[in-house]
């Protein structure tokens, strides 16, 4: 049965979790064996039994993985670079995005985005920062905001493609007075150049699913 793009996706997010948990089953089951064998080391040796016919025992195939052994980004479709490239980048795209000046040109703005984001994203920016209300506002509220931002989680992988949940922090003063407000926002990242950029980018409740 062929399974959807979306199915693949889950079904190989699961066989990480799964082969991370056996890894660290095996391992500390492997430390539990010891313990129990120190423990039994001043008790008499119970004598052996006798398997029952025509079962035998299953094969010793070696010690159990020592921590670390398992490399979960071979099981990925990216490298461990990759992931933190493409990560950081998240991070930084919204909290450039949320710094801005009520007396900034808006096209200053758009330009410290640009190279983090692909073309269309950058004009789909563009025309919202030149939007004549937000700047009229701005301006009337001598707005200005400084912002932050953390990486929450990862919502979705793909072959090219990664999905990262990330807050970002805005420190807000306008007429004078300071406020802090914060969003949670979809950033999806996909590979630009040998590098990543940001494709999407959305509040959360309404981002890439």
């Amino acid at each position: 049965m062929d399974l959807t793009d979306r199915q693949r996706k889950l079904l190989f997010a699961g066989l990480v979790v799964v082969l991370a948990a056996a890894g660290v089953f095996l391992t500390i089951g492997s430390g539990s064996h010891r313990h129990a064998g120190a423990g039994r080391a001043s008790t008499p040796t119970p004598a052996p039994t006798v398997p029952q016919a025509g079962v035998s025992a299953p094969p010793v195939t070696g010690p159990p993985p020592s921590p670390g052994s398992y490399d979960i980004y071979s099981l990925l479709p990216f490298t461990q670079k990759d992931f933190t490239t493409a990560a950081d980048m998240a991070r930084r795209f919204t909290a450039a995005y949320g710094t801005y000046r009520f007396d900034e040109d808006p096209a200053a703005w758009v330009t410290r985005l640009r190279s983090m984001v692909i073309p269309d994203l950058a004009t789909q920016l563009q025309q919202g920062a030149a939007a004549p209300g937000v700047l009229a506002q701005r301006k009337q509220d001598q707005e200005v905001s400084t912002s932050d931002a953390t990486l929450d989680s990862i919502r979705d992988i793909g072959k090219d493609q990664l999905i990262f949940l990330v807050t970002g922090r805005q420190h807000i003063t306008k007429g004078g007075k300071a406020s802090d407000a914060s969003q949670q926002y979809a950033v999806t990242m996909t590979r630009s150049g040998g590098g990543w950029v940001v494709y999407a980018f959305a509040p959360a409740d309404v981002g890439d699913n």
